[in-house]
């Protein structure tokens, strides 16, 4: 990947040859060289956005140049999170910006909500303009939309190779549909083969596989995976040649325990191996993103040195980007982070593309670069009326949740045919309808918040409308709320609004400050389980309610879903 024209790049050598001045110089600096995993003294000079000299030597022109006495702290690359979902109850720019205060500096994207929200021209124009951010912001090459569909045409060849060319996507996947590149997809196989021969890897989703179906997907081209969820798991992928992601995130906090599972096997190889959150939602990454990651993998015994490598060298090699990212030395793209001690992972300073970020312990305030009109992206209409007819419901089959995101089918024998239903029997009548107002989907889900009136939300995973409740009298309120939002989850009891997240972007983003959304994911949280949720994460609950490569019933756009056999057992109704 080149990232400076022939033209930045003889001005980088004036700035050697002492005719041009450095941006910054960080003096007096003991940094991280992941080469020889030496903690080296140096001082570092910058120039815009590139790391230009690393060494004794100071700039000879320094007319303009900003001098960092670095004395007494440690430097290392910036974090790199190479499996993001960005999306997850906030929008991109603003995860970015705030991982980007604790140190994550370059973000690997999934581009799914982007298929469900824009055209690929309107979308292409997009990912160029974060580039403007002080962060770097990549992509991936989504495959299938990891729900059932009404258009199963949403991805087609054209636009799957037309994103595998685009420079700012460097990955394919995650592969969630991987049961049909098993079964003869031959489709799915030829755009991984695409995808290889530009020499961007292949992201699986293999949570459980056997060591057969790894070596099966291994041979049809898989790279790496991130759904370990034991030392056990790691190792088999590491055996077969993946690259592995450790997790560490709201439904799969792992991390910890993995890392003293594998200590305690002996392992001292981890250059495989990386970090992730997986997508965290505002909340949980109140602390930050891969610095979090970095901490909890030191107090397991991890040495800092090889968690640092993890979360920065690791994944830029992975990515066939080292050159450019992950580590201090000529000619990287200037992402450091400048800590108080070695062991303590959260950065004091923070430079992003060679500005500041985070300086002495404050944050540096940027302007926004995305203007959501511009593409479109506007508060959600939805021009029709929740009906008595949409909230009758008849079918035999209900939906058991057993945690956060696994959900087995029932048998309801309860009388639903009321206008409430009541919490002892934790139960409450579910709704997906279309959010152009074309079809809906009833039934009766069990376990979710069985004291709580009503919950609407525009934030699903196809962007259509759920509804969730105990009471149709809540439900309809809820949902003209959420409709006066423009998009947005809204919780209601006995006719009170209780907490509500708006969502203007689509109806699947919202457009506050990370530290607003903090405060009102816990609001949601900290209400639905007062009204009976026993789980972990709410927002995924919801996002994972049409996903089908999660076990073992799902309501989706055709219908009501079987995972197992991939089958519609009750179908849409058409409004």
């Amino acid at each position: 990947m080149t990232l400076w024209r022939n033209r930045e790049l003889r001005q980088h050598i004036r700035v050697i040859d002492g005719s041009v001045a450095p941006s910054i110089v960080l003096t007096n600096t003991t940094y991280l060289n992941v080469y020889t995993n030496q903690w080296v003294e140096a001082n570092i000079w910058i120039y815009e956005d590139r790391i230009i000299y690393v060494g004794e030597k100071l700039p000879e022109e320094t007319t303009e140049t900003e001098y960092y006495d670095c004395h007494g702290k440690f430097v290392v690359p910036g974090y790199i999170e190479p499996h993001s979902h960005p999306f997850q109850a906030a929008n991109p720019e603003v995860t970015a910006m705030y991982a980007a205060k604790t140190g994550t500096t370059t973000l690997v994207n999934d581009n799914l909500t982007w298929y469900l929200l824009l055209n690929k021209k309107k979308t292409f124009s997009m990912i160029n303009a974060f580039s403007n951010l002080p962060v770097s912001m990549f992509w991936w090459n989504r495959f299938d939309g990891q729900t059932t569909l009404k258009d199963n045409h949403i991805f087609n060849t054209k636009d799957v190779l037309d994103w595998a060319e685009n420079p700012l996507v460097i990955q394919g996947g995650e592969l969630t549909d991987w049961p049909s590149l098993l079964t003869g997809g031959d489709r799915l196989l030829y755009w991984i083969q695409e995808m290889k021969k530009l020499g961007k890897p292949i992201e699986g989703h293999l949570p459980g596989a056997s060591s057969r179906t790894l070596t099966k997907m291994k041979l049809l081209g898989i790279t790496s995976d991130h759904e370990s969820m034991s030392a056990e798991d790691v190792l088999k992928r590491l055996e077969l040649g993946y690259r592995v992601s450790l997790r560490y995130s709201p439904i799969r906090p792992d991390l910890p325990d993995i890392i003293e599972g594998l200590l305690e096997k002996g392992l001292t190889q981890f250059d495989n191996i990386s970090f992730t959150m997986d997508g965290p939602t505002p909340a949980f990454m109140k602390d930050g993103m891969i610095n979090v990651c970095i901490g909890k993998a030191i107090e397991k015994g991890l040495p800092a040195e090889t968690a640092y490598r993890m979360a920065s060298y690791h994944p830029a090699r992975h990515f066939n980007m080292e050159e450019e990212f992950g580590s201090i030395a000529p000619g990287r793209v200037a992402h450091l982070n400048i800590l108080m001690d070695k062991q303590n992972p959260h950065p004091e300073s923070v430079i992003g593309k060679g500005k500041w970020i985070k300086k002495d312990g404050k944050d540096i305030s940027f302007p926004p670069v995305i203007d959501w009109k511009k593409y479109d992206i506007t508060p959600l209409e939805l021009n029709w009326e929740l009906t008595e007819e949409d909230l009758q419901f008849s079918s035999p089959i209900g939906m058991d949740m057993v945690n956060d995101v696994i959900i087995k089918p029932y048998s309801i024998v309860s009388d639903v045919s009321a206008e409430e239903i009541s919490s002892e029997k934790q139960e409450q009548f579910i709704t997906l309808i279309d959010k152009k107002g074309e079809w809906r989907v009833n039934t009766i889900i069990r376990g979710f918040a069985p004291k709580l009136g009503a919950l609407a939300s525009s934030y699903s995973a196809t962007g259509d409308i759920i509804l969730i409740g105990n009471s149709k009298k809540d439900i309809a309120k809820a949902t003209q709320r959420m409709k006066e939002l423009g998009g947005g989850i809204v919780l209601v009891d006995q006719g009170e609004i209780l907490a509500e997240m708006p969502l203007p972007l689509g109806g699947v983003m919202p457009d506050n400050k990370m530290e607003e959304l903090i405060e009102m994911n816990e609001k949601i949280k900290k209400v639905l389980t007062e009204y009976g949720y026993a789980y972990q994460d709410p927002i995924y609950s919801l996002l994972f309610l049409s996903a089908f490569h999660l076990p073992f019933f799902r309501i989706t756009q055709q219908g009501l879903l079987d995972v197992k056999m991939r089958e519609i057992v009750i179908p849409a109704t058409m409004r």
